[in-house]
């Protein structure tokens, strides 16, 4: 089996609390620019902890959107998987990692280079899988952190990009490839990152390390060790880990994070339990890695159902909540204090792997696992109801945006013994896989807008092919979306009616933001097609195997 590669201007909280004294207080508890709100900067990974992916910014709105003009384009050196990262803006500064770890600092104004950095890594990472993922950076602290293709954690200066520290944290060549791809996030004193491996034959975890020194303070097992959930040997190749960033609430210090599968991916009975802590969210105590509460949104995952994706924080009737989407097609709404079930709603179309999940406890009811020997067909795919790029909800309309897709799985379930695994391949216990229509239908995707808590949906547009770059939310009225053929759109948040495009040359996988810098507000889209979704989804979008190669930070303003 091979494996594919391929206007107003406001002032910043962080100045207002500086104002009244209280920025000190409030940036020491959060140990990041994390107190600060998306407004005029972009502070972190989500634009802020509460994961909409919203600019409050009104500049560039529904009236002079048609003037939208590039301002400036920032290339890296390298487009190697393209450009999957954020950017991060803080005082007129834009920072931003590319493939390989990269990492740039660049006048947030005219794309001017500030500093670079490229790690010194092992050259491993070049073998692995995910070798080339870099799906972002965070600062704060006045550092720049990044976790690394080959498994480290580096702290640089935020002012020179020169190294602070560097700590080595996993070792691929240990465990199958196990790296960092995205951002680690700042939670008080610590940075936390989770390393991949949910397809990898090796036991996951989440690292914290002392942001100050590089110094480790904790590792959490998401193979927890306990034979009834992991019978016998099962959890030393159990797969796991946490994958994608997570997020910290300042206010409850608290820290929540959804992990990756269990390994073997299609062979639940290979593991016989629960399964925890995989395909789980967890909330957690950032100084400890004490679990204060988690949810297990598919326990025996036999389908690569991760629960890694974003938690978009919202508050309703006096509760704080959480809705999260899973891989499998169903978005959970949560207590954010208690993880208690508030309700589950359907996202995907086609869902044929269980009956339903029950609204008020997140059970599953009717599931349909992969039989050993036998071939079948699962909606939706390991691709997931949409992939890792993030939806974006807006206060102004009260919805969530988010691309979508109706592409199932077809599977053939065989043992893959652990020692007969190249370095790197993926445990899926699988003798055939491919990625087919729904019903013997072509695939179908989907630009949607939603009422996060109901899941009802406000407007729908198709889309020929998914859309695969994280949205953008904006004061001015506008979602912005990016798709594979480099096609940035932007649509009326309240109609859906697509109101500018512009071709930047290339497929979009990272982020959308905006800023304000020297009293205008830009737009900037990280360009550049990557990852295994265009791989793995060729044979139902065949045109994903002549995409346009490229890297680019592509800014646009009004003049």
């Amino acid at each position: 089996m091979t494996y594919p590669t391929t206007t107003s201007r406001r002032p910043s909280l962080r100045k207002l609390m500086q104002r009244t004294g209280l920025a000190a207080g409030l940036l020491a508890l959060a140990g990041t620019a994390a107190a600060e709100l998306a407004g005029s900067n972009w502070p972190e990974y989500h634009g802020d902890w509460r994961g909409w992916r919203y600019s409050p910014l009104e500049q560039i709105n529904k009236s002079n959107i048609a003037k939208l003009k590039v301002a400036w384009i920032h290339q890296p050196g390298e487009i190697t998987q393209g450009l999957q990262a954020t950017p991060i803006v803080l005082d007129g500064v834009l920072y931003y990692a590319a493939s390989a770890n990269k990492t740039f600092a660049v006048e947030a104004a005219t794309g001017r280079t500030l500093w670079s950095y490229a790690p010194e890594m092992d050259a491993v990472y070049q073998k692995s899988l995910f070798g080339f993922y870099t799906r972002g950076i965070s600062v704060g602290r006045g550092k720049v952190y990044l976790g690394t293709s080959d498994g480290q954690l580096i702290a640089l200066d935020q002012k020179t990009g020169k190294e602070v520290w560097k700590t080595r944290i996993v070792d691929p060549k240990a465990c199958h490839g196990c790296n960092f791809t995205s951002a680690p996030i700042l939670a008080g004193k610590a940075l936390i990152a989770g390393p991949t491996g949910g397809d990898l034959a090796q036991r996951g975890k989440l690292h914290a390390v002392d942001a100050e020194t590089g110094k480790p303070l904790w590792a959490l097992d998401t193979i927890k060790d306990d034979p009834k959930s992991w019978p016998g040997k099962s959890g030393n190749s159990g797969g796991g880990g946490a994958w994608l960033s997570g997020q910290y609430d300042a206010k409850n210090d608290t820290y929540f994070i959804g992990t990756s599968n269990p390994a073997p991916d299609y062979n639940p009975q290979a593991r016989a339990g629960d399964n925890l802590y995989t395909s789980t969210l967890l909330a957690l105590d950032p100084a400890t890695g004490r679990i204060k509460w988690h949810h297990q949104e598919i326990p025996n995952d036999g389908w690569d159902f991760d629960a890694a994706y974003e938690f978009v924080m919202l508050e309703k009737d006096g509760k704080e909540l959480l809705m999260h989407l899973n891989k499998g097609g169903f978005v959970t709404v949560l207590d954010r204090k208690t993880g208690q079930v508030q309700d589950v709603w359907k996202f995907a179309e086609h869902v044929d792997w269980v009956q339903t999940v029950d609204r008020k406890t997140g059970a599953l009811v009717g599931r349909r696992a992969p039989q050993p020997g036998k071939s079948d067909v699962f909606c939706p795919s390991a691709l997931g109801a949409r992939s890792w790029n993030a939806g974006a909800y807006s206060p102004q309309t009260k919805l969530w945006y988010s691309n979508g897709h109706e592409l199932c799985a077809k599977v053939t379930i065989a043992a893959q013994p652990v020692e007969s695994l190249a370095f790197s391949q993926p445990y899926f216990d699988v003798s055939a896989i491919d990625f087919v229509g729904p019903g013997g239908k072509p695939a179908s995707a989907r630009f949607a807008a939603y009422d996060p808590i109901t899941g009802q949906r406000a407007w729908s547009l198709p889309s020929e092919v998914p859309g695969l770059a994280h949205v953008l939310a904006t004061g001015g009225g506008l979602v912005f979306n990016g798709d594979p053929r480099g096609i940035l759109r932007a649509h009326d948040a309240g109609t859906g009616k697509e109101l500018w495009q512009f071709n930047v040359g290339s497929g979009m996988r990272g982020g959308i933001v905006s800023y304000s810098a020297g009293g205008k507000q830009y737009l900037v889209v990280a360009t550049g097609f990557g990852s295994l979704f265009p791989g793995f989804s060729s044979g139902a979008w065949p045109e994903f195997k002549d995409v346009r190669g490229g890297a680019a930070l592509v800014a646009f303003t009004v003049e």
